[in-house]
């Protein structure tokens, strides 16, 4: 190669590597697009009551609603057709696990069934809060009820004084299972017996919170024993079917009859007088305290094993209180 030809070619690379390095920069690559903040889901809490054929279980989820508004939550509210669904309620429950709650709120029909699925709640760190009726386990970080023994004792007070501390006297409550069965009718007995010997009560039997089934009971208990003075109803389906009972076989003010929680039927027989009156819990503050205790079960906060949610004695003379009132439903 001649020099005159080199020398060119060798302009010709000068001129075109100034165009290279005159060349604009290349753009940077833009940054990869980042998501908008996803919103923290709403703790989730199911509430598993004993049933919904009483107008106390609609009371304990107007509570349990309210208290999911107030503390930013969801909750769902369900329980069994009957008080006597232990397995149906167990199912709930079980379901319930499966979708990994934050908490779950229980108002056990058998205070036994549950004990497998407690541990399994456990081992999963899910908080298990106890309302109404609590289990025989300590798993559960805290149970909102009443005082069922203590509001059973003060309703055989009640029966003694208003049947002049002698007499016959029967009970009808719901189940021989669930913690609120077992304590009321306990407190009753345990009461009459340690402090009024002239009282006999002449039996128990259980219908299951079923009204139709409550009514036949009664009537069974009044026709074998002429000389009763007295009949306790241990929660609104057996104290309804107690009243269903009297009323059909024309008994009406020649017993005293005494009921427990609320509802229009039995508001109405304590205005009328054929119901001498009886024990009203607070079930929108027992659904309240619930819910509220499980958020904080699962933020690791200290409960009180039990969260007591108080009772109240009404009769004719006190029923249209307000304090009375506030803990009434229909």
């Amino acid at each position: 190669m001649n020099k005159k030809i080199f020398s060119t070619l060798l302009a010709l690379f000068v001129v075109a590597s100034l165009i290279v390095g005159c060349a604009a920069p290349a753009a940077p690559a833009a940054p990869a697009a980042t998501s908008a903040p996803v919103a923290a889901a709403k703790p989730y809490i199911p509430v598993i009551s004993k049933g919904f054929q009483h107008q106390f279980w609609q009371a304990v989820k107007k509570g349990a609603e309210q208290a999911a508004i107030d503390l930013n939550v969801t909750i769902t509210f369900e329980g069994p057709e009957t008080e006597a669904m232990v397995d149906k309620q167990v199912e709930m429950f079980q379901t319930a696990l499966d979708k990994k709650p934050t908490a779950i709120c229980l108002a056990a029909v058998d205070s036994k069934a549950f004990i497998p699925l407690l541990e399994k709640a456990k081992a999963a760190n899910i908080p298990v809060i106890g309302f109404d009726s609590g289990v025989d386990s300590d798993i559960p970080a805290s149970t909102a009820a009443t005082d069922n023994i203590a509001a059973a004792a003060l309703i055989a007070d009640k029966m003694a004084s208003l049947i002049g501390g002698s007499g016959e006297v029967a009970i009808i409550a719901h189940d021989q299972t669930s913690r609120t069965g077992i304590d009321r009718v306990k407190g009753f007995t345990d009461q009459i017996t340690s402090k009024y010997p002239n009282i006999k009560i002449v039996d128990t039997q259980y219908g299951g919170g079923d009204q139709l089934k409550s009514t036949d009971l009664a009537k069974a208990i009044i026709q074998a024993h002429p000389n009763l003075k007295g009949f306790f109803g241990a929660n609104e389906g057996s104290i309804i079917g107690v009243l269903n009972g009297v009323k059909e076989l024309k008994m009406e003010g020649k017993l005293v009859v005494i009921g427990y929680d609320s509802g229009q039927q039995q508001m109405d027989a304590i205005r009328s007088g054929a119901e001498a009156g009886a024990v009203t819990q607070n079930p929108i503050g027992i659904g309240y305290k619930c819910v509220e205790a499980a958020l904080k079960a699962s933020k690791g906060e200290t409960l009180p094993k039990v969260i007591d949610t108080g009772f109240m004695w009404y009769d004719k003379s006190n029923i249209d209180d307000p304090a009375i009132q506030a803990v009434l439903y229909k």
